[in-house]
């Protein structure tokens, strides 16, 4: 997914934080670069409206892409 998302320079949103946060360190040690990733840490799946909410809320911190460049964010 990673790999997909940085092909077509989109930021990922995952609920799988675990293995998330691993890759997102393993890429940044290989140097390798990515357009953003938000990892969802404490909401439920089902949690969609607050999940929402916070994906919008930091993305009106972030309006610009280029402020996501090799960014990762928890909600």
């Amino acid at each position: 997914m990673m790999e997909l998302a940085s092909a077509d320079e989109r930021i990922l949103v995952t609920r799988n934080s675990r293995d998330f946060a691993s890759i997102l360190r393993e890429w940044a040690e290989g140097g390798r670069t990515h357009a953003g990733c938000i990892l969802i840490w404490t909401l439920d799946h089902g949690a969609f409206a607050e999940i929402v909410a916070g994906v919008e809320r930091l993305f009106a911190q972030r309006p610009e892409p280029k402020d996501w460049r090799e960014v990762a964010l928890a909600i």
